[in-house]
């Protein structure tokens, strides 16, 4: 096994090395569960200090001519940057599991694609949970859930077919929460418009990990939260990404307040509002949006291309890992083996795996915490977040789920589980 000082070296000579000073660490800690929520940016209670105390403690109402209104168009142009989209097409606010239903409603009802939706068991549950609940509103339409042979990767050939056979709209999680195995985009995106079909994406465990380029990947619709890599906060506000082409073609099923053509005439009669605000809502929650700015400003300044190679580098290391030593322990690669076919979380089995998740944040002496998070059913999920994982988190993630094991000291916890593992 490589040493200590190596991962170090490589540590120093990490072009992305000086981002981690812009967030919050604690000591003796390790966090490797970015993709459940990221860590947070050093300037967020500066900039919510000054939403707070001046904007809505002194200018109170004013603060929606002078900062608020602009707050929401602001944040979808630096997302349209990160994403290859106008910000004409990316619209901000509510919750992705909002987006998602509002989207799907919109193209049943549109009649431009034939009652059948499709997914598959590698899509995130919530997004599952949604599909299925359609069945009550629309009762013609069909749903096929594509069972694949595994968990890790899905059957393209599979996905294709079924596709071509019952066309329609499709969902799919571009990369996969469990597994993080991460779909040809463009590949599928040009079948389904072959077959008079679309696809809906969830980038949630995408975006801010793996280059996402709307246009050249020639994607119709997206939707994806901003609390993972993009580090915005719990709860903060997704985003829904519509081609131009289709605003005109699609209705939002909830004509809120701010999808109003002029919402502050109070005009008891909707009138949708043009372009893509048409899928505007209620009122912004302007509190969380403001702790989104941040991570986006980081990431572009980053560079997504640069964020992706330091990711491919680590996750490499894991998997090296996992072949020469972690496999006599019991641990087992849940994940695509391909980097081209994985986002930036590396899944590993082990029939202990929630005793061991709570061995490594345990710690010990001269042992940092390792916050890692779990999946049922023996899951484990190493979140890569390049603008904070260093190569040093590595080492001692890889040393300690060989000594836990190796010492059976996983046997002092029990199976018990939180609410939020």
């Amino acid at each position: 096994m490589i040493n200590l000082k190596a991962f170090k070296l490589m540590d120093q000579d990490d072009p992305l090395k000086l981002f981690r000073n812009h967030f919050f660490h604690q000591k003796n800690e390790i966090y490797l569960d970015g993709n459940s929520l990221g860590k947070m940016p050093k300037n967020i209670p500066e900039i919510l200090g000054e939403t707070i105390n001046n904007q809505w403690g002194k200018q109170l109402i004013s603060s929606w001519n002078k900062d608020w209104l602009k707050l929401p168009n602001r944040l979808s142009g630096k997302y349209g940057k990160l994403l290859n989209a106008s910000a004409e097409e990316i619209v901000f606010g509510e919750s992705t599991t909002v987006r998602l239903y509002q989207v799907l409603i919109s193209l049943i009802q549109s009649g431009n694609y034939l009652d059948n939706l499709i997914t598959d068991n590698l899509n995130f549950p919530t997004d599952l949970y949604v599909i299925d609940g359609l069945k009550t509103q629309f009762p013609k339409l069909k749903i096929n859930n594509i069972e694949y042979h595994n968990e890790i990767e899905a059957d393209i050939d599979l996905l294709k077919e079924s596709i071509k056979k019952k066309p329609g709209i499709i969902c799919l999680s571009l990369v996969t929460y469990k597994s993080c195995y991460y779909y040809p985009m463009k590949v599928l995106n040009q079948y389904a418009v072959k077959h008079k079909s679309i696809i809906v994406w969830d980038i949630s465990h995408g975006v801010g990990s793996v280059p996402i380029d709307f246009k050249e990947s020639e994607t119709k619709i997206a939707v994806g939260c901003t609390y993972k890599y993009m580090n915005g906060g719990p709860g903060s506000p997704s985003f829904l990404y519509i081609e131009s082409g289709l605003h005109s073609l699609l209705e939002n099923p909830i004509q809120g307040w701010f999808g109003h053509k002029n919402p502050f005439d109070f005009n008891p009669q909707y009138k949708s509002a043009e372009k893509l605000d048409h899928f505007k809502n209620g009122t912004p929650p302007i509190l969380s949006m403001q702790a989104v700015e941040s991570g986006i400003d980081l990431t572009l300044k980053a560079g997504i291309l640069n964020i992706r190679d330091k990711s491919i580098k680590q996750s490499e290391m894991i998997i090296m890992a996992i072949k020469d030593h972690l496999n006599s322990f019991g641990y087992n690669l849940q994940s695509p083996k391909k980097f081209l076919r994985r986002g930036s979380h590396i899944a590993i089995s082990h029939p202990n795996a929630w005793q061991i998740c709570q061995a490594l944040q345990k710690g010990g002496k001269n042992i940092p915490k390792i916050i890692t998070d779990f999946r049922p059913p023996n899951f484990i999920r190493l979140g890569i977040t390049p603008l904070y994982t260093r190569f040093e988190d590595l080492w001692w993630v890889i040393n300690q789920l060989e000594n836990i094991v190796e010492s059976e000291s996983y046997l002092r916890f029990n199976q018990v589980k939180p609410e939020v593992t």
